[in-house]
């Protein structure tokens, strides 16, 4: 910081201003910090500044290392908008979502001095890791268990399931089957009473629930079953890896999509627009997850408190041609 005030001729409180982004500094001034600071390739180090001012510039992460796409690019989505404000992210990942992997992942973060947490904790085990923990850490959990008192962001799971099987049976089909995803995970459970909601809603006959984990493989073998089921016309997959699975299966057997089988995925992944047929989805808007956590987590850090806030974010459905009147 000394060398960069040398060259731009001020003083190093007048750099600290700048770096600090402070009002009371001139414009000249300010550009003729930041050429010096391009010149000199100076960083800051935030280490160094937390010691002095008490306060980080980072934000904890836990989330499960895992490549579904879900928790991956609602991450991603974090991590862009915490450097749109100023902030880094720093990402433990646990191998699984029991209590004792995330609890040591939390103190690992607390350890670090981070400014704040973002904990994803879509199972309950997860979400009992926050138990216990000071109210002057700020704290928000993503997709975590509705029931708890702590600042929550999610995905409208319930309105995702919802219009996924009410565009089904808009369709003309006289009832939609349900592939689920793991039982103990807040999202299924929501799109599951999504689900039900539009059956009931429509007067249509409940089949009975398919429950399968979060892959391709797994949709793959429900799909055989399904596949020999002449009175299935239509089928709502709790993700789009699990609908790829079911394509697959309906292909094997000859059964025709959508002609004969319509199908609604979840997610909106890169590559459902390039499946065959592509696959009419729900998509659930990541960025505004992420945006919605870091507001949250901001004004706990300014005020030094929680505030019990609630953001639930409604999905979209995108129509694309895995969807037909039955035949």
């Amino acid at each position: 910081m000394m060398d960069v005030a040398r060259l731009a001729g001020v003083s190093h409180q007048t750099v600290s201003r700048v770096l600090n982004e402070h009002p009371n500094v001139a414009e000249r001034t300010r550009l003729r910090v930041r050429a010096a600071i391009a010149e000199l390739g100076y960083r800051p180090n935030r280490a160094a500044r937390a010691l002095v001012t008490g306060k980080s510039q980072v934000i904890g992460v836990v989330a499960q290392n895992s490549t579904l796409y879900g928790p991956a690019a609602t991450l991603a989505a974090l991590a862009q908008a915490a450097s749109s404000s100023g902030f880094t992210v720093s990402v433990e990942s646990v191998r699984t979502l029991e209590r004792r992997p995330v609890t040591d992942a939390i103190n690992h973060h607390l350890d670090q001095r981070v400014a704040g947490l973002v904990v994803i904790a879509p199972v309950a085990e997860a979400s009992e890791a926050l138990d216990g923990l000071p109210d002057d850490i700020p704290l928000v959990c993503v997709d975590g268990d509705p029931e708890r008192e702590t600042d929550l962001v999610t995905v409208d799971q319930e309105l995702g399931g919802y219009a996924a099987t009410k565009h089904l049976l808009d369709a003309g089909h006289p009832t939609v089957w349900h592939v689920s995803g793991p039982e103990d995970w807040f999202d299924s459970q929501g799109r599951i009473a999504g689900w039900r909601r539009a059956l009931t809603e429509a007067g249509a006959e409940i089949p009975p629930l398919m429950a399968a984990d979060w892959s391709a493989a797994s949709g793959y073998r429900i799909g055989q079953v399904l596949a020999r089921m002449t009175e299935v016309s239509a089928v709502f997959a709790a993700n789009d890896h699990l609908a790829l699975g079911i394509l697959r299966a309906l292909h094997e057997r000859g059964r025709r999509v959508p002609d004969e089988i319509s199908i609604v995925g979840f997610d909106d992944v890169p590559e459902s627009e390039f499946y065959i047929p592509p696959l009419t989805t729900v998509r659930p808007d990541f960025d505004a997850v992420a945006a919605a956590s870091l507001d949250l987590l901001l004004a706990q850090i300014e005020t030094g408190r929680r505030h019990g806030g609630r953001r639930v974010i409604p999905p979209a459905l995108v129509t694309r041609h895995s969807v037909s009147p039955p035949k």
